[in-house]
């Protein structure tokens, strides 16, 4: 069955799939993308679980990679339209439209037969778990000569039509952090009989609120969830903060997270509350590189208004890709007076992001 760009951001908008199980978006895509004209001209390789990399060569030249997400959100949909989705999840980020913008610019690569050798990245697990990383990891790309590699990112913080993107970091590196806290419970009565887990928590948050901040090198520590206690009666003898660490560098990351550990020493010692931290996943940050950027702006900024945005603390796992090939990263403004923000259950994209985004797709492949 052939699907317009549209239809097919309809379809996986309700029928979101989380990272590492979007098995039947892989089969959807597949499906759709062999339903093409001239579909002969395509090669898809499946060398991961989910998400596919299509391969269209037509010469012995050097390779153009575009790359778009897959993955969903466990959030649940606030939004009353006819595509909602169908399950308890949410492609809350854009990961739809990004997907079908990809697909998009693929149909329009058929269409007109371009002569340019591209591969096409549906990649599974932006959200969590490395998804980027992990296709990389099956030696898939060594097949390939990749001179450069593009992505964009949809976001209502911009009007729709805007492109906005800069030189060197646009997104920060990212690491996911999990620490538990085990202490002993006990009645509120009584307690001198237990060691409190969730005060131990709270008193490592009132220690990073107190380190001292470098506004040259910005970092960010967010804890996202907090989990702690059972009833109201027993002091908690267990609790849990999943975090993100946020920063220019991978390496100010780390040097954080180390901070971390040896603030997390000092209050074990001082609560008898047990410790134990540990990394989730960890994105480097995302490089525009200055080149790319020198040479794609200028003609995207004739057919866009485009913004040079500085850098975000935003994570993007496309760092991973951006740090083995030059790459160009941008957001896609698609707010139409609208500003609900990524993983929010309101964020929904209009379609018309779709048609704008395969279109600045196609003004960088006319550069190469």
């Amino acid at each position: 069955m052939k699907l317009s760009p549209v239809e097919l951001r309809h379809k996986l908008h309700q029928n979101p799939e989380l990272s590492f199980h979007e098995f039947e978006t892989t089969k959807i895509l597949i499906n759709s993308i062999k339903s093409l004209t001239n579909s002969s001209a395509l090669k898809i390789h499946t060398p991961y679980k989910t998400g596919l990399l299509v391969e269209y060569t037509v010469n012995t030249g050097k390779y153009i990679l575009f790359r778009a997400d897959i993955d969903a959100l466990p959030i649940k949909e606030e939004n009353n339209v006819q595509f909602k989705s169908k399950n308890e999840f949410m492609h809350a980020c854009g990961h739809d439209v990004h997907t079908s913008i990809l697909f998009s610019l693929l149909r329009k690569v058929l269409e007109k037969e371009i002569d340019k050798n591209i591969l096409f990245l549906f990649q599974p697990a932006e959200e969590s778990g490395g998804g980027a990383m992990e296709f990389y990891g099956t030696k898939i790309f060594s097949k390939f000569n990749i001179a450069s590699a593009f992505a964009l990112h949809v976001t209502d913080e911009y009007p729709e039509g805007i492109i906005a993107s800069t030189k060197g970091v646009l997104f920060a590196s990212s690491l996911e952090v999990n620490i538990d806290f085990h202490g002993i419970s006990a009645h509120v009565a009584f307690p001198a009989e237990g060691k409190n887990a969730f005060n131990a928590l709270r008193l490592f948050l009132d220690y990073v609120d107190k380190l001292p901040k470098d506004i040259s090198q910005p970092i960010v520590f967010g804890a996202g969830k907090i989990l702690s206690g059972e009833v109201r009666n027993i002091i908690p003898g267990h609790a849990r903060l999943e975090g993100t660490i946020r920063g220019l560098s991978g390496k100010k990351v780390s040097d954080f997270y180390n901070s971390l550990v040896n603030i997390l020493y000092g209050i074990e010692k001082t609560t008898g509350v047990k410790i134990k931290i540990g990394k989730g996943s960890n994105y480097p940050e995302v490089i525009v590189n200055p080149k790319l950027y020198e040479k794609v702006v200028p003609a995207l900024s004739k057919k866009f208004k485009f913004i040079d945005c500085g850098y975000k603390m935003t994570g993007e796992d496309f760092g991973f890709i951006s740090h083995k090939y030059p790459s160009f990263m941008f957001w896609l403004g698609t707010s139409k007076g609208e500003k609900h923000g990524l993983h929010n259950p309101k964020f929904l994209p209009g379609d018309e992001a779709i048609a704008i985004g395969q279109s600045a797709f196609m003004e960088l492949l006319n550069q190469f």
